[in-house]
């Protein structure tokens, strides 16, 4: 018997979060816009005792996502027995067995200290897979990236067999800022993830910043945004912020009432 939807743990102003397993609830819930979510990959933290079971959860995520909306699935890799693990590989290949376009793949990487390791360069990053239903519906490009040069004489391209061509773009000038790439930085460490130090209960948290600018980035205004693991609630706490809609689903209680309290503390501009 398929379960069905449960009462709202919390509903207000658009946010809807619910104490549940995604894989239960998510065929009794809208299509939405935009997925944005890190999944406790590798069990590299405890979540309560809670396992994870990607594959089943990927299943139950992409018939949630409407035709050209975007999924950010954010992980990366434990090392075991001197080896990475590839869960996120394997992950990202589920994903395109099930259709989905890999839209892009993304680097999350983490500005603060690391430990150093004693034989491998120490990993400060994480992937932030971009999959897509088809042509992503919204595309809004931050443009923070400042321009070197500010005119130019001419375009270069490089050929199929290497050569350069040079071309002439009438000396146009550019913008002093210029559409981002794909390898976002963040500071990370106590006080530069989030302001809300409740939050700190939550074994693993991601940038508020981080969240912002994927909602930016896939969504418009109203628009619905999912967090199947939701956590904390910073997807939550952004997708409030920047007026769009949200749903978020966490299995663990102690921490949708976490995300509550980040919600009722008032919106703070970031």
């Amino acid at each position: 018997m398929t379960p069905k939807l449960p009462k709202p743990y919390y509903e207000q102003d658009g946010i809807v979060i619910f104490n549940a397993d995604c894989r239960e609830i998510l065929p009794h819930l809208p299509k939405v816009d935009l997925v944005l979510t890190s999944p406790p990959y590798d069990d590299l933290r405890d979540y309560g005792g809670h396992g994870f079971d990607w594959k089943s959860t990927i299943d139950a995520i992409v018939p949630n996502i409407k035709e050209g909306g975007v999924c950010v699935w954010i992980v990366g890799d434990e090392t075991k027995n001197g080896s990475e693990t590839c869960s996120s590989f394997f992950q990202a290949l589920h994903f395109r067995q099930l259709g989905l376009n890999l839209h892009d793949t993304m680097i999350y990487s983490k500005a603060g200290f690391a430990f150093p390791s004693n034989d491998r360069y120490h990993q400060i990053f994480e992937y932030m897979f971009v999959f897509s239903k088809g042509k992503p519906s919204v595309f809004n490009p931050i443009k923070d990236r400042k321009n070197i040069y500010i005119k130019r004489g001419g375009d270069v391209k490089r050929q199929k067999d290497g050569s350069m061509k040079f071309g002439n773009n009438g000396g146009k000038e550019l913008s002093e800022y210029g559409q981002r790439y794909n390898i976002w930085e963040y500071k990370i460490g106590g006080g530069n993830v989030t302001k809300d130090f409740i939050a700190y209960n939550h074994p693993a948290i991601f940038p508020e910043s981080l969240a912002a600018d994927h909602i930016i980035s896939w969504t418009n205004q109203d628009n619905i945004v999912l967090d199947p693991m939701c956590g904390s609630g910073t997807t939550l706490k952004m997708a409030k912020i920047h007026k769009r809609k949200a749903i978020g689903i966490e299995i663990e209680e102690k921490y949708c009432a976490i995300a509550v309290k980040r919600l009722s503390q008032g919106v703070l501009p970031l």
